[in-house]
């Protein structure tokens, strides 16, 4: 086997190259905000083309009026979900709040909560008044401003927010009108000797984004199936409803545990209601969250996305600990088809298992 020898020509041609990719990851990073709604769009597109395609043929429509339709199917599931849960949940909410005033109000021995307050502020009007003048005050509206500017610059970013939802929903009009074009002729940016290359590639990610979409979706269903059981079984309030959220929110992983709060609350509340301790009920609804976990990490999780995207249990434990310490959250989002990619373009290009198993079927042969 002869060794290639590094000349002066290829040594220019490697350190081009190198600096090219670097330049193109700085540029991409300079350009992420832009980037981004561009992205995500096009992942939005991915997800809803089968939809606008059964559209097409189903019903013989033209292009732009198959996704509108499928938005509007897609924004009507959304809002049934919302309102399945979110009403009931305001309902509690305002529940706990006339719980917590009538509390107050046999406690303190109060009429009127307004009342008592305006009440308070007549008779220590000289002291407010005084409060207002003192250098305690100005002090501490000068450590108060900046955060009140902080409040505003994320206002600022929440409008912004919304601009770049418009664009995005734009974006994935557009990408959808023309789908199969782009998904056909976006190879063509690329010079001719390296577009096998990207062709592999991205029928590789392709495939295992399938893979990855279908395993998470039935992770999180059998996840929001168990938590709907659990919470009924020790009767919480909003089972169905808080089980039917925890399983979206587990479409990215482990972001069902932000549910912990809203679970804290409803607690509260049933304590409240019904005179049992808060203590229980809450150690009662973190067993269910405790066990419902270890059944989908043990069990749910690495028979499903182990089957699915062709990993080891282990394996896939490891990714997503390795993963979400380099990049967070977004390393538990993308872990399992990141993982599996390295694995796939290793044995392909590193170890060459491909290349090797050529040689010994010829030669049984």
């Amino acid at each position: 086997m002869t060794e290639k020898t590094i000349t002066f020509d290829r040594f220019i041609r490697i350190a081009g190259a190198i600096l090219l990719v670097g330049a193109i990851l700085l540029l991409i990073n300079y350009l992420s905000s832009v980037l981004l709604p561009f992205v995500v769009a096009w992942f939005f597109a991915y997800l809803l083309y089968p939809m606008v395609k059964f559209c097409d043929r189903k019903f013989h429509l033209p292009r732009a009026l198959s996704i509108i339709l499928t938005l509007i199917l897609v924004i009507a599931v959304i809002s049934g979900i919302v309102y399945l849960i979110i009403p009931p949940m305001i309902e509690q909410f305002e529940k706990l709040g006339q719980l917590a005033e009538d509390y107050l109000r046999k406690s303190a021995g109060i009429a009127s909560i307004p009342a008592a307050v305006t009440e308070w502020f007549v008779q220590n009007q000289n002291d407010i008044e005084d409060f207002f003048r003192s250098d305690t005050f100005t002090d501490g509206l000068k450590t108060v401003m900046p955060g009140v500017f902080s409040v505003i610059g994320q206002t600022y970013s929440v409008i912004v927010s919304i601009i770049a939802s418009f664009i995005t929903l734009l974006y994935m009009f557009f990408i959808l009108l023309d789908y199969e074009y782009l998904t056909e002729n976006w190879i063509r940016i690329f010079p001719k000797k390296v577009r096998p290359f990207w062709e592999e590639l991205m029928v590789d990610v392709e495939r295992e984004l399938n893979n990855y979409i279908r395993g998470q979706g039935l992770v999180a269903l059998c996840m929001g199936v168990l938590f709907c059981i659990g919470f009924t079984i020790i009767d919480f309030p909003m089972a169905i409803g808080l089980g039917i959220m925890i399983g979206i929110m587990d479409l990215v992983p482990y972001l069902h545990t932000f549910a912990l709060i809203p679970t804290v609350l409803l607690a509260l509340l049933k304590s409240a209601d019904t005179g049992q301790n808060f203590w229980i009920i809450l150690i009662m609804a973190l067993a269910v969250f405790l066990i419902v976990q270890l059944i989908c990490d043990m069990i749910v999780t690495p028979k499903v996305m182990g089957k699915a995207m062709g990993l080891n249990p282990a394996i896939l434990l490891l990714s997503l600990s390795v993963w979400g310490a380099l990049l967070g959250f977004i390393g538990l989002i993308i872990a399992l088809p990141l993982t599996t990619l390295l694995i796939a373009y290793y044995q392909r290009y590193v170890t060459k298992e491909g290349e090797n198993d050529l040689p010994e079927e010829n030669s049984s042969e």
